[in-house]
């Protein structure tokens, strides 16, 4: 672990990738280390235990792929290095298919504390499971600060369903970095939710490794006043024949802001790549703001790369043919904002993510309308 007289500075709004995230108002003194109550379930067929102690019964399966993907001349990444105390490790064996989902609860719950929390995912050689991480706080009033990086290994012909939602509490900073590389034929479908937090940033790279490797990564968030929630995507691919295909949608309520920042980065050579990015932002008032910035770096000559962003309002024509049909205000701007994020849904297989899912967005949808 780094020494925290070495750590990097923190990023100012000059740094690429923080122009629109003020980080001069945190302090990070004011926290003291922290820790969560970790709830995991354990699951046949897979090794899940606490991170700490994996590190110690089963370094087999840790050395060398903890801090393999998060680099640490990341701020955030150094600072979790040094001080982590909590996580999980996930090790599927090759050829294990899991039939149940395993579940990892990691509540914010202490005002005042700094929580590193550190997930690693492993799945070897044509295994095949699904995580769902889900991170929350009890109340609103809970200051702290988590700041969490999650790694996700996806073996050759592995499969890998990976759910992460957070809905800490509005009082409180968020960093995440989460970086995922997927090997040969590998397939990863990744879903976030984003519902709570001050402000702070969540990054997800994806890492096409492997020759027909392929991602999905859906991405939803929702804000209220008083929320700055900042989403940075990255989706490299370092080999041929490769395919990935994002999506994020927001919704945002007065005095909210959000920013969506994605990068589609083809390496020299990764020929008859298929990737695909948009993200599209809902704003309910006037006073809530969003940008959406995509990006392209091809340095490959046959493949196909396209992408989209959008940020507007709620369609009033939309809203005068609903009430023109007897249909109330309220709940017209609510079956509106529903059908802009039906379209997040339908990229869900059907099932119990897909169910939970539908479920997390319309409380959160009727907590901001």
């Amino acid at each position: 672990m780094a020494e925290l007289a070495t750590l990097p500075p923190l990023p100012d709004q000059k740094a690429k990738g923080w122009e629109f995230t003020d980080l001069s108002s945190l302090d990070l003194d004011a926290y003291d280390p922290g820790s969560t109550a970790v709830s995991i379930e354990p699951v046949a067929g897979a090794t899940v235990l606490p991170l700490a102690e994996a590190v110690d019964s089963h370094p087999e399966l840790v050395e060398g792929r903890l801090g393999a993907l998060a680099p640490a001349d990341d701020p955030f990444v150094a600072r979790n290095e040094a001080a982590w105390r909590d996580g999980v490790l996930i090790y599927v064996p090759a050829g294990v298919k899991l039939a149940e989902p395993i579940r990892i609860v990691a509540p914010i719950a202490e005002t005042g504390v700094a929580v590193n929390w550190r997930t690693l995912v492993v799945l070897e050689e044509g295994a095949e499971a699904e995580v769902w991480e889900h991170w929350s706080s009890p109340d609103d009033d809970v200051d702290a600060l988590l700041n969490s990086v999650v790694e996700l290994n996806v073996g050759q012909a592995a499969t890998l369903r990976y759910v992460n939602t957070q809905d800490i509490s509005e009082s409180a900073w968020i960093f995440a970095t989460q970086r995922a590389q997927v090997e040969r034929d590998g397939h990863l479908d990744w879903t976030a939710l984003g519902f709570g937090s001050a402000r702070g940033k969540v990054r997800m790279d994806t890492n096409l490794a492997g020759p027909g490797s392929e991602a999905r990564v859906t991405g939803g968030y929702a804000g209220r006043a008083g929320q700055h929630l900042d989403y940075d995507t990255r989706q490299e691919h370092a080999a041929p024949n490769t395919n990935s295909d994002l999506a994020f949608r927001g919704v945002l309520a007065a005095g909210a802001t959000a920013v969506w920042r994605g990068m589609i980065r083809v390496d020299p050579g990764a020929q008859q790549t298929d990737a695909f990015q948009e993200s599209r932002n809902l704003l309910l008032s006037t006073e809530a703001h969003a940008d959406a910035i995509p990006g392209l770096e091809i340095e490959a000559d046959d493949v196909r790369c396209t992408h989209a962003a959008a940020v507007a309002q709620i369609d009033r024509d939309q809203l005068f043919y609903l009430t023109s049909r007897g249909i109330g205000p309220a709940e017209a701007k609510s079956l509106i904002v529903e059908g802009f994020l039906e379209s997040l849904v339908e990229r869900l297989a059907k099932g119990p993510v897909r169910d939970e899912i539908s479920a997390a967005l319309e409380q959160r949808l009727a907590e901001i309308l």
